[in-house]
């Protein structure tokens, strides 16, 4: 089947009309208007990913963090429950914490000294008497969001009415639960974190993680640099074992390496990558075999990319975070983690970190690549911005798997349809 390459279907009154099942309108990357629409038709209704509670330790802890555009602090609260509150004070609208994360008894506005707790209840307000008769400290604490957690993952939402988080999640639950397998036994925790602002629209780096056809083309310089193992653990171009899965509610997975789906599955036939023969050794000296195989197994992290709509992906060892700023400015964050156990793991974590750093570090082999790819997008969908992108690779390949999820191969752009899909129907809902 042909494909009209004018765009005349991708026009209409709604912003619903401008995504079919195969394209979408190039002015989603460049139209401000709609970039305004999206922040409240979606960015202000889903659950978007704040922080994994590895970053929140104990009581007291907090980081700063944005949902959509409004800003907020994640605290955990003396009685260890996570909240989510507006970064805003309710007398005069100054922030009240800049720190991007730390342990505060609670936060205090610069302007006027008006104090909060950790669970955002307004304790003090300077010269009391001027307020006598018309302010009520208990109306005015911090504005709160519903803030629930599965897996580690912590999220928030700015809509009261907003479905449960593990409904919004669906079956990607599934996939987060293998995620964290990584640990090789023990729980995740992030182990740092690096930002960068990319000169874009958001949805153009959403897709990314769920492109396996750019793989072998944007990063041949990094397929070139590693060992021929790793080179041909990431060669999935041809294996028709590697596939992705729409998951329903914009989700989906993106099976790179179809063997380290479940890290748990393992017959032990695999050999460890050579690479790895210093830290066997070294782990050796205090861990088991069993143990040291399941850690070391686990150095790439999983062989799948999950994307979770609208926000954040968990993509293969490392979280990827987008936080939309403006029609044509995105700020990227890559989050490392690693296995939180005994010193003995910190060889582990350096050696993670390594690896994180040769593929998505600023001066890495990856994403320096990819975002080059980024930046061209936005500036050719600058030219005939009706035109449509098209989103069909692999559409007359996709069938139902076992469980009924959309699936086509890797390669194909089956991600891409889940995520527009459940775009449509959120910018749709008047």
């Amino acid at each position: 089947m042909s494909t009209d390459v004018t765009g005349a279907d991708v026009t209409g009154p709604t912003a619903a009309d401008l995504v079919r099942a195969d394209r979408v309108a190039g002015r989603l990357y460049t139209d401000p208007e709609l970039f305004e629409l999206e922040m409240t038709r979606i960015f202000e209704r889903a659950w978007v990913w704040v922080a994994h509670t590895s970053e929140l330790p104990g009581p007291g802890t907090f980081k700063s963090t944005h949902v959509g555009r409004q800003p907020v602090i994640v605290t955990r609260d003396r009685k260890g429950e996570i909240r989510t509150l507006l970064n805003r004070c309710r007398h005069r609208g100054a922030s009240v914490c800049e720190k991007p994360q730390g342990r505060a008894n609670g936060f205090t506005c610069p302007y006027h000294a008006w104090s909060y707790g950790l669970d955002g209840a307004l304790r003090g307000v300077p010269y009391p008497d001027g307020y006598e008769g018309v302010l009520e400290k208990r109306d005015l604490s911090l504005r709160r969001l519903r803030t629930e957690s599965y897996g580690g993952m912590v999220f928030a939402t700015l809509d009261p009415d907003a479905e449960p988080l593990e409904t919004f999640l669906g079956d990607a639950r599934l996939w987060i639960d293998r995620f964290m397998k990584q640990g090789g036994g023990y729980p995740v925790k992030v182990l740092g974190r690096h930002r960068f602002t990319f000169r874009g629209n958001w949805k153009i780096q959403l897709e990314n993680t769920t492109d396996g056809y750019h793989f072998p083309i944007v990063h041949r310089s990094w397929m070139a640099s590693v060992d021929a193992e790793t080179a041909d653990m990431m060669s999935f171009m041809t294996d028709p074992t590697a596939v992705t899965h729409d998951l329903g509610h914009g989700h989906s997975v993106m099976q790179m390496v179809p063997a380290h789906s479940d890290l748990d599955a393992d017959d032990g036939s695999e050999p460890l990558q050579a690479r790895f023969d210093g830290l066997v050794e070294e782990l050796s000296a205090t861990l088991d075999p069993a143990a040291v195989r399941k850690v070391v197994r686990a150095m790439h992290g999983t062989g799948f990319n999950l994307n979770l709509f609208p926000n954040v992906s968990l993509s293969a060892a490392f979280f990827r975070v987008l936080r939309p700023v403006a029609v044509d400015e995105t700020v990227i964050e890559h989050v490392a983690i690693g296995p939180d156990g005994p010193p003995e793991l910190d060889a582990v974590n350096r050696a993670r970190l390594r690896i994180h750093e040769h593929f998505q570090g600023p001066f890495g082999f990856g994403t320096p690549d990819d975002a080059e790819g980024w930046d061209r997008v936005q500036r050719g969908a600058a030219a005939a911005p009706d035109m449509p992108i098209l989103i069909n690779r692999g559409s007359a390949r996709e069938k139902a798997d076992a469980d009924g999820h959309p699936t086509a191969h890797v390669t194909d752009e089956t991600g891409m349809r889940a995520a527009y899909g459940r775009w449509k129907e959120m910018m749709g809902d008047d």
